[in-house]
């Protein structure tokens, strides 16, 4: 019988490399891991406790959040339609959404599609100054995850491998879910991890949340029924005759094990269920959503609630260059019950006050709408000037900051750059935006960018924090 097709290839693969490790030579190190790939994929995570190393942080305040759900919304929503609409602007700009949606709080209003998050404005910021400059996915992309412009000698890390640095295993984080986790596909843009190297990419966790059965890459195997796993590991501990000739004791044959159990903990213990959304209500299912973005809302509530520092919710579809406000019709209400719910969940469990919601894309769309052909109603990318929402974690709700102007074309009053936002969020989640990085050739690099010519600063969100 062929071991290795009795068992799931990844637990196998990564059991191979430990044992070689275990055998061939010295203890397992960081070092020797990453020359042997563990530190990607599933070993990047199941394998963190046995590999840390303390991050070079310096003293940091006393936090007010400790987790970060980013709705990450790919491709950018338009300004307009979302959290600063211009109604008295003219078709040529609203287009077929010329509405706009009083809120809770007196004075702000926001697109006519969200009337869930109108009656949530008291628990979160808007920002409708955010600025770059930068019309490309690519750079966009890059500038608004890690504060810095594009270009340059190195890859900088984002924002979710920096806090999985100085919140994750390094600050004594426990328990066997990654610290960073993104529901479900990589953003795709940039190297999320940048020069901190694979241990802090994020786990992308695949599949679909809104199906019967959440999927989750490296936990939950297509057709493979709970019983099934039992009866694979129950064989891999009868054919592991090597294991059993082994003088026991051996450290090094303990940490392969404790791996194994690991493995096996996620797969079918109860760190795994996490990702089990059949054991949430079905009206609390219903309220997020029945669709991929509304069950990635809620996962992502379960995560946080088990500890998770950072999760992203990679929520594609808003590059609309065509058929603009025939998919807004569709995606905006989407959004507006996905996060109204969300925030209300939160607030419910006591953990919005302890949670950054963070929703916002790379830039926004063209004001003008672009009546013209090809285009026949769609929207271009736009980096002068976008909007996103901020909640909880020590931000303040119920408040504004920025201003475009009359058309939303350009910031009219208090421009907010990435790196602002940033280091923002940096200090509620107690990182010191002056520590340094582990650079892996020594130089110095801080967590926030000094300004220089080609990064930005407005100045840090004092008014909402």
């Amino acid at each position: 019988m062929n071991l290795h097709h009795s068992v799931d290839p990844r637990l196998w693969n990564l059991a191979s490399e430990l044992r070689l490790f275990a055998l061939d030579g010295p203890p397992v190190t960081r070092r020797r891991a990453i020359r042997a790939g563990l530190l990607g994929g599933a070993g990047a995570w199941l394998g963190s406790s046995l590999l840390a190393r303390a991050a070079t942080a310096a003293p940091a305040p006393k936090p007010k959040a400790k987790s970060v759900i980013q709705i990450w919304l790919w491709g950018g929503p338009c300004h307009l339609d979302t959290f600063d609409p211009k109604p008295a602007a003219g078709t040529d700009y609203t287009g077929s959404l010329n509405g706009v949606l009083s809120t809770n709080v007196a004075g702000i209003q926001i697109g006519e599609l969200f009337p869930l998050l109108a009656k949530q404005a008291d628990k979160y910021a808007l920002i409708r100054s955010m600025t770059h400059g930068s019309n490309a996915h690519e750079t966009a992309a890059y500038t608004v995850q890690t504060g810095r412009a594009s270009g340059g000698r190195d890859v900088f890390p984002g924002v979710g491998a920096v806090v999985s640095l100085f919140k994750g295993y390094e600050a004594g984080y426990q328990g066997l879910l990654p610290p960073y986790i993104v529901l479900t596909e990589l953003q795709g843009r940039f190297s999320e991890s940048g020069f901190l190297g694979p241990r802090y990419k994020p786990f992308a966790t695949g599949g679909d949340p809104g199906s019967a059965r959440f999927v989750v890459e490296g936990v939950v195997a297509p057709g493979i029924s709970d019983e099934r796993q039992r009866a694979r590991r129950e064989l891999l501990h009868q054919l592991n005759t090597l294991e059993r000739a082994t003088t026991r004791g051996d450290p090094r044959l303990a940490a392969f094990g404790q791996c194994e159990q690991d493995a096996y903990e996620m797969i079918l213990g109860d760190a795994g269920k996490v990702f089990d959304l059949a054991q949430e209500k079905d009206d609390a299912r219903e309220r997020y959503g029945r669709n991929p973005f509304g069950q990635s809302c809620l996962m992502a509530r379960r995560l946080v609630e088990r500890g998770v520092p950072y999760v992203t919710i990679n929520y594609k579809g808003w590059d609309t260059h065509k058929q603009h406000f025939q998919i807004m019709r569709r995606k905006l209400p989407e959004l507006d019950r996905g996060v109204a719910t969300l925030l209300e969940d939160l607030k419910a469990r006591g953990l919005l006050d302890t949670t950054i919601v963070w929703v916002g894309g790379e830039f926004g769309r063209t004001p003008r709408v672009q009546w013209e052909a090809p285009w026949n109603g769609g929207r271009g990318h736009f980096g002068r000037v976008f909007s996103a929402l901020v909640a909880g974690g020590g931000f303040k709700g119920g408040q504004v900051v920025g201003a475009s102007d009359a058309r939303g074309e350009d910031v009219q009053d208090r421009p907010v750059h990435p790196s602002d936002l940033i280091g923002t969020m940096y200090d509620l989640l107690g990182i010191d935006p002056e520590a340094k990085l582990p650079h892996p050739e020594g130089i110095e690099v801080r967590a926030i960018p000094t300004v220089a010519a080609d990064v930005k600063s407005g100045g840090r969100l004092h008014e909402i924090t």
